[in-house]
């Protein structure tokens, strides 16, 4: 099922997000918490993979395993980083024979051997080229995510035009945009209500990541450029010392984060959940979710 057909329904979708092991490392370990996701009938499971797409083979895998012993619908990573034309042909044909529908196209972070990695010599600079290719090649083949970024995106200096650019890449065919990790609602209302006025019609659904390890979480906001809201930056220093502590006041803090954005009638939820089973469960546990974000 594509995500034109997932997002029709009047019920928020329920989306989660899950990463590929290092290559040294089972793949059990992430399938077996996929077959323990299922429990919670998400929508669409989305797989990553390493920055310059290290993980690429393990993606596909993954995400068969997802559609063909799970039963449940994935959606592949797809990064602009040191792709080739041939490589995006490739991989939609790999897609294809495993009948993959779904796609989130990203630019995607620079390899880690080469943090000044140049995006304009590549053969996609942008996610908008990649998007375009695809839609040009394969039609509505597939059903397309993009990222959205509610502070704007940290290498575009003015916000407004980081919209324009999200503008753009909805325009070349986009189904659905998938935000960046924030923990101050306030912004996304404020990001959703500016570019719902500058004509972007598509759904827009929050990406929520539990605040359950502190250290983890500062690392990856300083690689997004998410900012920290007084509150969360109160609570990161009040349980430093403790990670039970922290734990529960991060999943207290997502469930009422997830409340106010579903009481303000957002198209779904999309969890990254760190690949941790007992995420899903406390979570979706103080939401008293079923099937789907609804109460």
């Amino acid at each position: 099922m594509k995500l034109s057909d997932i997002y029709k329904p009047s019920v928020p979708v329920l989306s989660f997000e899950v990463f590929p092991p290092k290559p040294d490392k089972p793949l059990e370990t992430i399938t077996d918490v996929i077959g323990g996701f299922k429990e919670y009938s998400p929508d669409f499971i989305s797989v990553t993979y390493g920055a310059g797409g290290g993980t690429r083979s393990r993606t596909i895998e993954i995400a068969s395993c997802i559609r063909k012993i799970h039963g449940m619908e994935p959606m592949a990573h797809l990064t602009c980083v040191g792709q080739t034309h041939q490589d995006v042909d490739l991989f939609l044909e790999e897609l294809k024979e495993h009948k993959i529908s779904n796609i989130l196209a990203l630019r995607g972070d620079p390899p880690r051997n080469n943090p000044n990695f140049d995006f304009s010599r590549g053969e996609f600079p942008y996610a908008s080229d990649l998007i375009s290719y695809i839609r040009k090649q394969r039609g509505n083949e597939f059903g397309i995510a993009a990222a959205a970024y509610v502070e704007g995106h940290q290498d575009c200096k003015y916000i407004d035009r980081d919209w324009e650019n999200l503008k753009r890449k909805v325009d070349q065919g986009v189904d659905v945009l998938i935000t960046q990790l924030f923990y101050d609602n306030r912004m996304f209302f404020h990001f959703r209500d500016t570019v719902r006025r500058m004509g972007i019609k598509v759904p827009i659904v929050p990406g929520i990541m539990p605040l359950f390890n502190g250290k983890q979480i500062y690392r990856i906001m300083t690689l997004c450029g998410a900012s920290m809201p007084a509150k969360v930056m109160i609570m990161l220093d009040k349980y430093k010392d403790s990670e039970e502590d922290m734990y529960r006041a991060g999943v207290e803090y997502a469930v009422k984060q997830i409340q106010e954005l579903m009481s303000e009638g957002v198209d779904g939820i999309h969890l990254e959940l760190m690949n941790r089973l007992d995420l899903a469960k406390n979570v979706l546990g103080g939401l008293k979710m079923n099937r789907r974000c609804s109460s």
